[in-house]
């Protein structure tokens, strides 16, 4: 891919480019809508990325391009753009925060990507592309930045810039990613550690193609709600994210709440506890525990948190009747997208197969199948 995205490169700006730098995309392992409630989460980082190429300028200008059509856009002031030129947010936003963490922009730059990630099947690519415009701008204006600096600068990006009010899940999967090992985040203190995962686990993903816009409501919709649970069980004191609340606490105040964002809430709760009982459960080596756990998830998903849909549930339920399959569940903001399937080493091309052959039977579409592993984080090439 570097050699495709320097050849693309010149042939846009007419210029060799001085650095490059790449993040993968993430699946979320299980901790759905967790992040932004202050709770836990885990993830993988994976083998598809998204790679970038910088080349300085003389001036102080910005200037992004699309690799496919060659289309520029110019920036002078790192403001957001709107929603027509949404694509420049994601870095633009990434540089002003490294810059307010002491990065020094003093010339601009012609900026390019690729990527290898599938659009819209809830790997993040949006992430990948905050991560390795993060590794890149630090290598290009020699900023020695650690990598929740560059997290954090993503997140702010995407909450600030973009308008995704998401927690920091994907840009912390991203970077801290390691090659056989799953990343975990408590994302109250925002600490990150890696557990290993079992070499004998494959991770299959079944693109429903349905995809999902996440920026167009529903996933706001969800973190509302989840913030008048959060304010409802604070009371009179000191606002708390959902994090710090029990079942118990949940159902001492169900009076005051309504269904949905009671739900909602149940979810967060169950599904913060399911993510500290996956960890203990990978440690003991119980993969059939774990498995469990994911199924477990995607129920609380599908209707507690309704951001499942029929497709989803649907190759949920085929890949678990599968032989060779510990759990399935959705991977992402959901409303489309993809699932995830944990396996062990007997579950192969035959067994998707199968899955997709039930899939276009029901939809008319045979889903995208995507085999991947863990992968190490976002890094300067």
């Amino acid at each position: 891919m570097k050699d495709t995205l320097s050849k693309r490169f010149v042939e846009i700006y007419g210029k060799t480019p001085e650095v490059f730098a790449q993040a993968p995309g993430r699946v979320e392992f299980i901790g759905n809508h967790t992040d932004y409630n202050g709770g836990v989460v885990m993830g993988v980082a994976i083998d598809k990325i998204v790679m970038v190429a910088l080349a300085k300028r003389s001036d102080k200008k910005f200037v992004f391009a699309k690799a496919k059509t060659g289309e520029k856009i110019e920036v002078s002031e790192i403001a957001p753009l709107d929603r027509s030129k949404n694509w420049v947010n994601y870095p633009l936003g990434v540089l002003k925060f490294l810059m307010e963490a002491g990065l020094k922009a003093d010339f601009g730059f012609e900026m390019l990507d690729m990527s290898s990630l599938p659009a819209g099947a809830g790997l993040s690519s949006s992430a990948a592309i905050e991560m390795s415009s993060a590794m890149a701008f630090c290598k290009l204006y020699g900023f020695d930045a650690d990598l929740k600096t560059m997290a954090r600068a993503g997140r702010k990006s995407e909450n600030l810039f973009v308008g995704m009010p998401c927690g920091i899940l994907d840009q912390g999967v991203s970077a801290f990613g390691k090659k056989d090992a799953l990343v975990f985040i408590d994302c109250m203190t925002e600490d990150f550690s890696n557990f290993p995962l079992s070499p004998d686990c494959k991770i299959w993903l079944f693109n429903s193609s349905k995809k999902h816009a996440l920026v167009d409501g529903l996933y706001a919709e969800r973190h509302e709600e989840c913030m008048k649970a959060s304010k409802i069980l604070s009371g009179n004191g000191e606002a708390k994210l959902l994090r710090n609340f029990s079942l118990e606490d949940l159902e001492s105040a169900k009076s005051s709440m309504d269904d949905v964002v009671y739900r909602r809430a149940k979810h967060v709760i169950s599904e913060n506890d399911r993510v500290l009982k996956t960890r203990d459960l990978l440690l003991k080596g119980d993969m059939e525990g774990v498995g469990k756990m994911l199924k477990a998830s995607h129920d609380s998903s599908r209707y507690l948190f309704e951001n499942s849909c029929e497709e989803l549930d649907f190759l949920v339920e085929a890949a678990c009747s599968q032989n060779g399959v510990y759990g399935a569940r959705l991977s992402g903001g959901g409303f489309g997208g993809a699932i995830m399937a944990l396996t062990d080493s007997s579950f192969g091309e035959k067994e998707a197969s199968a899955i997709c052959e039930a899939y276009e039977k029901k939809f008319g579409v045979k889903p995208a199948v995507i085999t991947c592993s863990a992968s190490d984080g976002a890094k300067a090439i």
